[in-house]
């Protein structure tokens, strides 16, 4: 059942492996990548309750010594106190650049762990251990590590790409089923945004998925894993393609930030409510049919998933306010907002040519209905 993808970046190449009982063959895949047999290991601490043991176990059948530091839950950790606390960690551990840090949790620990790697004595190699189907299927997969800063979402970091991926999908059955509905916004997002195939996969398939079944769960987290690794491969900087992997992210940065990146809305949850609105502004600009941002609202509608902004709880800002919120979003380029919109399910493309009046209008009109 186990699948690997490459991820072909010449150099800086690395392979991902999917499928259940990775944590346990942990110690395999990571010492020969080892000078010496010991890692420090960063995590959240309802991860580290959950399966830091089992990790320690996987890497002592190897041989290999683990530390580990536990910090807070959630994405208020992803923000300068925290990552200064893991830095002067790393440093009292003594790491040196050819050790190995592990980013052993979901898209929070996994974008901060790798952000300290890289800024550690210039750069320190990682391996990224994702818990969450989120982490799985995007944000341990390409290099894009980072920080929140209160002007926006990631916009302090670097790209740091790790030296292994072990995505166990065993540990997603740990998952609340609000959390792994929130990876799945994710899921759909590849399939939106350039396979359409997958996307009818979904639709039969989701509900399998989402009740725990295996084969499903390695099928979609190695399509989702395969798509972001080709289009990493030929744009590893995001200059150009890479930018559609932000489909719905325009939206979702604005929404986050409108709810202080709280548990009022998690990332994934933005995600989904995201691609509807950008599918959504696709039909109202006359690039989809009408029935395409149906189709989508309907499949995240049948998952039990957010698709409104009704479905946040809360207050939210004003049509305006949330336009200029997507202002400090890492896609303006020259003063202007780059969107990624569609011509259909699987057919995204990134533009800035979207009047800043239709954006204001398919706000107004979703926030009246909230």
């Amino acid at each position: 059942m186990q699948q690997v993808v490459h991820v072909d970046l010449g150099q800086r190449s690395y392979d991902v492996q999917i499928g259940p009982g990775l944590i346990d063959q942990a110690g395999d895949w990571i010492a020969p990548l080892l000078t010496r047999p010991r890692v420090a290991v960063l995590t959240d601490e309802n991860v580290a309750e959950l399966h830091l043991d089992a990790l320690r176990q996987g890497l002592a059948k190897a041989g290999v010594e683990m530390v580990s530091l536990a910090l807070p839950a959630g994405e208020g950790t992803k923000r300068w106190p925290q990552f200064t606390r893991a830095v002067e960690w790393l440093l009292e551990q003594k790491i040196e650049r050819n050790d190995i840090v592990v980013a052993f949790g979901g898209g929070v620990i996994g974008d901060l762990a790798g952000f300290a790697a890289a800024v550690l004595r210039r750069g320190v190699r990682f391996v990224q251990i994702p818990t969450s189907l989120l982490a799985q299927v995007d944000s341990s997969v390409g290099g894009k590590t980072g920080i929140n800063a209160p002007a926006g979402k990631n916009l302090i970091g670097a790209f740091h790409q790790p030296s292994l991926v072990l995505a166990d999908t065993a540990v997603l059955g740990t998952l609340t089923a609000r959390d792994f509905l929130a990876g799945y916004g994710e899921v759909v997002k590849y399939g939106l945004l350039e396979d359409a195939d997958f996307f009818d996969w979904l639709e039969h398939q989701g509900p399998v998925l989402a009740a725990g079944d295996m084969i499903a769960r390695v099928e979609a987290v190695t399509r989702s894993v395969q798509m972001k690794a080709d289009i990493v491969s030929r744009d590893e900087t995001e200059q150009g393609e890479r930018a559609l992997l932000n489909l719905g992210h325009t939206f979702c940065h604005a929404l986050e930030a409108a709810t202080d990146y709280s548990d009022r809305l998690l990332h994934g949850e933005g995600v989904a409510i995201g691609c509807a609105l950008a599918f959504e502004l696709s039909s109202r600009l006359g690039l989809c049919s009408q029935e395409d941002p149906s189709r989508v609202r309907a499949h995240l509608k049948a998952m039990g998933m957010k698709t409104d902004l009704a479905d946040i709880p809360g207050e939210l800002p004003n049509a305006q306010a949330l336009v200029d919120l997507m202002g400090q979003d890492k896609k303006v380029v020259d003063g202007q907002l780059r969107f990624i919109l569609a011509r259909g399910i699987g057919e995204a493309f990134v533009t800035a040519d979207v009047p800043p009046d239709a954006v204001v209008q398919v706000l107004e009109d979703a926030l009246a209905t909230a």
